[in-house]
């Protein structure tokens, strides 16, 4: 007879096997019933044993039953639910309701499919795409000459203006129908990334028009009339535009304008027509000052019912308006920390204007913030991270070479084990950016809108460019904060905080929106128990709510059993792709998902609505969803590479630093739980084992820094797209002939020093009194002081600072010239 522990083994591995592959209710009763009869039968248990266990399978049986299981359960807690339900405004609907899910939900299930994030194909520049990055792209990187935009002009050169207008910069979005570029998302990205490598201010001036705005919102939502008129306008560059949607006392928060528009006949053009009358102030308005068209976004009110229905406040609404409508007032320029692009504010006081001036039209009256938060789920995963990795990229490249090129104590900056450990901060971070840039925008051209990737991408690609660029500055000191024509760290670094603060601040996206949103949005039972909530129908609602109810407990059962599983094996036996050199980070990814996936369950179970208000707890459970989604497109990254083995290093240092850091930020979050208990019981199932995994080494982090510090292929892939050409003007091109001249100079200067300057031979103190001792007593020959002589001037002309007549230091527009031809551009 079977032992009453070996049954006790049968019944608690069967359950968890159960529970870890997600068996359904029905099923997990038919199997506890037969391994219950089983035992019965065979086994040597009392009846005092027996009958809770019988118990157990009868409560089975009536869950089983619905209408039993919805009238006393689901009913009575829907009743209960209501009441936790948190307040949801119209703004907070319709944002949970924009875009797609896409690998975010994957993650927040506890057990991703990889299939659907690798079998995306890799991104793919069309030859026309190709060829405006190979041509006007690179051709508009050559004429930037970034001290004189920011130091004598305050703004691009005319002639650059009628570049980028004339080569379709501004049109990349639209369609080619309308005489746009019709670009790709993913070119789009790399245009930006290139631009971006050189100036932050031409690439900021791009982006504009090729994100959220009246060109994109004109394109999704424009009447026919309003597209055929304005498309092929803003594509040749004839209007330029803006969209006004910050203002003083609300910021970003479109939910609290004080900006309005009311429903009236008015005059216009000289006669009568019903249209609206706006009042309104914005600031921080990108292109504002040069703009020919202002789009706007205003609470419409119609309180005479003039557009026909029952509806008086209609909510937050576009509009495109000519820039010389009477009342529009263009205010002066901002200046956003030393970065020129044409940054002002708009007002407007009793501005008439027809219905027709509503994107859309009429019928679009109160659909403004929809479309806004439906553009933004794409538009913050291209713009703002491409301009963040294109300035990371180079920061890199840059710090890569001078690390090799400066010497210290008579050695390379680069072997001291300090700049090693930034560098290969540096270099991962920058890997980072890249993969999840490209994946993501590629996701966008396979169809996908994804929400809660592009605020990810928002916050930590702007995040880590910060840190790339402060490491920059430390490894390249004085060379990099003393400002001028050969500085090509300073300004990049002090645009950094824009970046930052677009669209909102970082700090607000981090704590409110990363989870907020994708706790709703992404996880497969809360939104459907929310709407049955909501459901007037109450047959209906109970309905649903108990399908959604019992499928989110089983879920959430699951998740703790998988996670405490994979945690105690580190995940050595679930389920990756078959990629043998990266397999171990899949399966760290798996077992962080269902710990992530049941920690984020418990949470909004035992707080509630309470959880919105607790800031630092779902910042780390965003953290927590960010890391994983940033590691699984480092993998993906990797794959469309092809995966090359050189790169393997880079990848470790990637996802070591991503892991570790989700694992910190669980830690975090049970460490600070109010419910001291609850969180006693979640850190059983996360981390039974204490926290496992390591940061990356130090030698780890030494083999990244090489690969940064020499002609390497990894250090011309994680380059890639960036502005490197080798040109007078281009100082990564400049560093990168003189890093490549380094390998034959270096052996030389090491002969000199220890055959030369160590045994007395040579008493010179500077390289050229040096390289005459070595020549003439024959230590080297003619052509090896010939390269020298080249490398030792490449060198001093890079690490070499600029200095400047005091009169120099002031700004001084080219007032001979007009900075912009603005008068051309009004249309009279």
């Amino acid at each position: 007879m079977i032992s009453s522990a070996i049954w006790l083994l049968i019944f608690l591995g069967g359950a968890l096997w159960l529970a870890y592959q997600r068996a359904s209710l029905k099923v997990t009763t038919i199997v506890y019933a037969i391994a219950l009869a089983a035992y019965t039968w065979l086994g040597d248990a009392g009846l005092a044993w027996l009958t809770p266990l019988w118990v157990l399978l009868a409560i089975l049986v009536l869950l089983n039953i619905d209408d039993l299981r919805m009238r006393f359960i689901s009913r009575p807690f829907l009743l209960t639910y209501r009441r936790m339900l948190p307040a949801m405004s119209t703004t907070e609907a319709e944002a949970l309701a924009a875009g797609s899910v896409w690998w975010d939900g994957e993650l927040f299930s506890g057990a991703p499919q990889w299939d659907k994030l690798m079998s995306v194909p890799p991104p793919q520049l069309t030859p026309e795409e190709q060829a405006f990055l190979d041509g006007p792209c690179e051709e508009l990187c050559r004429m930037i000459d970034e001290w004189d935009i920011i130091h004598r002009r305050a703004d691009m050169p005319p002639q650059m203006w009628d570049f980028v207008k004339r080569k379709g910069f501004f049109a990349m979005i639209i369609a080619k129908r309308y005489g746009g570029l019709g670009f790709s998302s993913y070119a789009h990205s790399c245009v930006l990334q290139k631009l971006a490598s050189r100036s932050a201010t031409v690439s900021s001036t791009v982006s504009v028009p090729n994100s959220l705005g009246p060109g994109e919102l004109l394109s999704h939502y424009g009447t026919e009339e309003q597209k055929n008129y304005y498309l092929p306008r803003l594509a040749r560059g004839e209007e330029i535009p803006c969209f006004a949607l910050t203002g003083p006392r609300a910021g970003s928060d479109a939910a609290s304008i004080p900006d309005t528009g009311v429903v009236c006949k008015g005059m216009y053009e000289g006669r009568e027509v019903v249209g609206i009358k706006l009042n309104f102030s914005k600031r921080y308005i990108t292109l504002a000052p040069i703009a020919t068209i202002v789009g706007l976004a205003f609470k419409l009110y119609d309180p005479e019912k003039l557009l026909g229905g029952d509806v008086t406040d209609y909510g937050i609404t576009c509009a495109l308006i000519p820039r010389n409508t009477p009342g529009i007032r263009i205010g002066r320029r901002h200046f956003p920390l030393n970065t020129p692009f044409q940054n002002g504010p708009v007002q407007g006081k009793d501005v008439f204007v027809p219905l027709d001036c509503i994107i859309g039209g009429a019928k679009m009256a109160g659909q403004g913030w929809r479309m806004l938060v439906e553009q933004l789920s794409v538009g913050r995963c291209i713009s703002l991270p491409s301009n963040a990795t294109g300035a990371a990229k180079a920061a890199t490249y840059a710090s890569g070479a001078y690390s090799r090129i400066r010497r210290q104590f008579n050695v390379s900056i680069g072997q001291f084990e300090g700049i090693q450990e930034v560098l290969a901060r540096m270099a991962g971070l920058t890997y980072i950016m890249d993969a999840a840039r490209s994946v993501t925008v590629n996701a966008v051209d396979a169809g996908e809108r994804p929400a809660v990737p592009s605020t990810i991408l928002k916050y930590h690609v702007t995040e880590f460019s910060r840190r790339v660029a402060n490491d920059a500055m430390d490894v390249q000191g004085g060379k990099g904060i003393c400002l001028g024509p050969k500085n090509y760290l300073g300004r990049s670094y002090q645009s950094v905080p824009i970046a930052i603060t677009v669209e909102g601040a970082n700090i607000l996206t981090r704590t409110l929106m990363i989870f907020g949103q994708g706790a709703i949005r992404c996880h497969p039972f809360v939104l459907k128990e929310m709407n049955a909530a909501r459901e007037k129908d109450k047959e209906k609602a109970v309905r649903d709510f108990d399908a959604a109810l019992f499928a989110h407990i089983g879920f959430t059962i699951s998740n703790a059993v998988r996670s405490l599983i994979m945690a105690l094996t580190l995940a050595r036996f679930s389920n990756t792709p078959d990629i043998v050199a990266t397999r171990r980070y899949f399966q760290h990814i798996n077992r962080f998902s269902a710990s992530f996936a049941f920690a984020a369950d418990v949470a909004m179970l035992s707080l509630g609505g309470y959880l919105k208000k607790k800031e630092t707890l779902s910042g780390r459970l965003g953290d927590a969803l960010s890391c994983m989604y940033l590691a699984s497109t480092v993998l993906k990254h990797y794959e469309n590479q092809g995966r090359p083995d050189v790169d393997l290093p880079l990848v470790e240092w990637a996802c070591r630093h991503l892991l570790y850091t989700g694992q910190e930020q669980l830690h975090g979050f049970l460490r600070n739980f109010p419910n001291r208990f609850i969180a006693g019981f979640m850190r059983f199932f996360i981390f039974p084992r204490g926290r496992s995994y390591s940061a990356p080494s130090d030698e780890l982090g030494a083999t990244v820094a090489a690969s940064m510090m020499s002609v390497t292929d990894t250090r011309a892939r994680l380059s890639d797209g960036i502005y490197k050409t080798n040109e007078p003007n281009n100082p990564l091109g400049l560093l990168q002939a003189a890093l490549a001249l380094s390998d034959a100079a270096e052996p030389l200067e090491r002969r000199i020093r220890v055959e030369g300057v160590k045994t007395g031979r040579i008493s010179a103190l500077d390289l050229p009194g040096q390289l005459e001792q070595a020549l003439a007593i024959g230590l080297i020959s003619p052509a090896e002081a010939r390269l020298l002589r080249d490398y030792d001037q490449k060198v001093m002309e890079l690490i070499n600072v600029d200095d400047f007549d005091p009169r120099e230091l002031g700004t001084h527009p080219d007032t001979s010239a007009a900075n912009f031809p603005i008068d051309d551009l009004i249309r009279e």
